[in-house]
């Protein structure tokens, strides 16, 4: 199933969603065309929702000939309105705009409705409103002040809502979407993460053959899971290069050799090449170039030691965690504008010596999560929080040295074992720490003037990487980690708490 994209913050949320009915689905842009939609056949299109006016100068619209497709397709928000446009209907600014929370009085059950509450709580959020249904279509709810809020004709597979099924303060919504891929499309809830992973161990099979695998293990889960993939599918063809590029959290790399290899027994390269990433980022202060610099040091090491490997055979693949969000924020998903480069999709030399292996390239986090668990991978690998490839030195604002890296490393152990004191592994996704290195602020320490480091606390819950919200600590674990902080890391005499949530905020700083 695809959905286009006609720039929503929720076009992501959509395409997880639809996952979440076992259907799954992609993301695509706006500009996509009659043509291209017909030679992808999907059995389902959504359209989703949008900041434009469908009847401003400019604003992206559904392609001439998308309707004469055949293909069952769900308007959402601005995809709703725009459908409306296209075939007929009239969409106007009616000068009573719905935010939020919104009462939906379904008229007839329809498709979409059919057996839930004939009053329902909506999550709206819209200036204009669709006033006059298309010819043929029936008008199945409405609102205090949109008197067109779903409409659909069954015959052609067109169906539309003005709300927000994909957000979960639509009560009804994930129903509403079920229906329209069960009943409306014809869709089958086969995307399991049991088939992913035999989809996955089928395609890295086809694509490797009797070839020789490399991957680099960077203490996070997605290369972890993507390894165990594919040793699944290709066995002792693999070798795991664990680059220890000194910018891990403390304790990392004896983890990773520790954990990894007794729970999937495969065969580990330590590689300790610390210096050389500390001397690539000397001097380096903008973190585009940080993140390439990184990523181009970590292909050169494996460049060296797949050489060193290959004794055995020559290397020709290389394994990367690439998912679907790190894609999409690189702007291969959606046709959109790069959000920043990953390490694995904008961060690689052009020189690039290996053929890539991307088992996960169309995964969301939690399904990685999923996946890991099917593969038999212990929790504390799963459930580990993200760490990016990067490591540390997209976490310090300003140069790397190893001072910084050891004053951060510290302050970082402290706020992962609070926070697991506390209970709160699962709640809080991921807590970065991010070192405020060009930052001096005054404080007060033993009776002295001190002018130390802030460093700032990014406590985040996400379900899928692609949307975040900061979680709310409880103040007394708050007020542990700040005061362990400032009493055991010496140089910093500051800790502050980022409140923003994604978007408008990505969840690392650089």
């Amino acid at each position: 199933m695809l959905v286009v994209d006609f720039g929503a913050q929720y076009a992501q949320l959509i395409a997880r969603r639809v996952r979440e009915a076992h259907v799954y689905s992609e993301i695509v842009p706006h500009t996509i065309t009659a043509e291209e939609i017909r030679a992808r056949a999907p059995k389902a299109v959504i359209l989703s929702g949008g900041p434009s006016s469908v009847y401003a100068d400019g604003a992206p619209q559904v392609a001439p000939g998308f309707f004469d497709t055949g293909v069952a397709t769900f308007g959402i928000c601005y995809g709703f309105q725009a459908m409306a446009r296209a075939l007929g209907g009239t969409v106007a600014r009616t000068g009573t705009a719905e935010y939020g929370r919104t009462a939906l009085q379904i008229l007839d059950e329809g498709l979409l409705f059919k057996g839930l509450p004939l009053e329902q709580s909506v999550w709206m959020s819209h200036g204009d409103a669709v006033s006059e249904a298309p010819p043929g279509f029936a008008v199945t709810a409405t609102t205090g002040s949109t008197p067109v809020a779903a409409f659909e004709d069954q015959g052609k597979g067109l169906y539309g809502v003005q709300f927000h099924p994909e957000v979960l303060h639509t009560a009804q919504g994930q129903e509403v979407l079920k229906r329209f891929l069960y009943e409306g499309a014809g869709c089958r809830p086969t995307w399991t993460t049991l088939n992913v992973v035999e989809e996955q161990i089928e395609k890295i099979r086809a694509q490797v053959g009797s070839g020789r695998v490399v991957c680099g293990l960077s203490g996070g889960v997605d290369s972890a899971v993507a390894a165990a993939l594919v040793q699944r599918a290709v066995g002792d063809q693999l070798t795991c290069v664990f680059v220890d590029h000194g910018l891990l959290r403390k304790g990392e790399a004896e983890q990773v050799e520790r954990d990894f290899v007794a729970s999937t027994g495969v065969q580990l390269r330590v590689a300790d090449a610390s210096k050389r990433f500390l001397d690539a980022l000397a001097g380096v202060t903008d973190p585009e170039t940080k993140r390439k610099a990184i990523g181009r040091e970590f292909i050169r090491v494996f460049e060296e030691e797949a050489r060193a490997i290959e004794s055995d055979g020559h290397v020709e693949f290389l394994v990367q965690g690439t998912l679907y969000p790190d894609v999409v924020e690189s702007g291969g998903g959606s046709g959109t504008s790069t959000i920043k480069s990953h390490h694995n999709v904008g961060g690689l030399p052009d020189d690039l010596q290996f053929s890539l292996v991307e088992p996960l390239r169309a995964l969301f986090k939690d399904e990685v999560r999923a996946v890991g668990l099917e593969l038999g991978l212990p929790e504390v690998i799963v459930w580990r929080q993200p760490f990016p490839g990067p490591g540390l030195g997209i976490r310090i604002i300003g140069e790397v040295t190893q001072d910084r890296l050891e004053i951060l490393r510290e302050a970082d152990a402290i706020a992962r074992e609070e926070l697991s004191r506390a209970g709160l592994d699962r709640e809080v996704w991921q807590c970065p720490v991010v070192l405020l290195a060009d930052v001096r602020s005054v404080g007060v320490q033993g009776d002295g003037r001190t002018y130390g480091h802030p460093v700032v606390l990014r406590p985040v819950s996400s379900e899928d990487a692609m949307t975040a919200d900061w979680t709310r600590v409880p103040y007394d674990v708050l007020a542990t980690i700040s005061t362990r902080i400032t009493n055991e890391v010496r140089e910093v005499n500051r800790v502050v708490l980022d409140v923003t949530s994604k978007p408008p905020g990505t969840i690392e700083w650089e």
